[in-house]
């Protein structure tokens, strides 16, 4: 894999979101390189620097970087508000589900920070984040796509 960006800048991805979509509540791809720098150093702290993590942002419940597939999704809410997912699988085949309603930058990290340091040291051989966030409780599986838009399963 490339080594020259971190396994969670690799694994990014955005909608296009504010100022070009009129739809978008909140920042997206102007954005999102900016948290995942915060977050990179969060993971270098942890050892997880080359880790692949998958991580997609939208600016609106449209969903266009499809955030639900994603292991750390995020639906923008306000702008610099947004609702947090967790759990998706790294391929896509489980999608993730509510975790935190309306964070902002500063939680989003707060809210992280004990999660990448608890899966840096508990973490399974080959587990990815989304099934270790599962697997260690943070979420319940989303086990049909027709429940996503429920209220959160923590």
């Amino acid at each position: 894999p490339e080594t020259t960006v971190s396994g969670m800048r690799r694994n990014m991805v955005a909608c296009v979101a504010l100022p070009t979509c009129p739809l978008a509540f909140a920042e997206a791809e102007r954005y999102l390189p900016t948290l995942v720098e915060r977050l990179e150093s969060v993971l270098e702290r942890c050892g997880l620097r080359d880790q692949d993590i998958v991580i997609r942002m939208t600016g609106c419940p449209n969903s266009c970087g499809r955030p639900s597939m994603a292991e750390i999704g995020f639906i923008g809410k306000a702008p610099g508000t947004y609702n947090m997912y967790l759990g998706g699988d790294f391929v896509g085949h489980r999608l993730n589900t509510l975790f935190a309603e309306s964070v902002t930058e500063d939680q989003i990290i707060s809210i992280l920070t004990p999660i990448f340091g608890k899966y840096a040291s508990e973490r399974e051989k080959g587990e990815a984040f989304g099934d270790y966030v599962v697997r260690a409780g943070y979420v319940k599986p989303m086990t049909a796509g027709r429940l996503w838009w429920s209220l959160p399963n923590v």
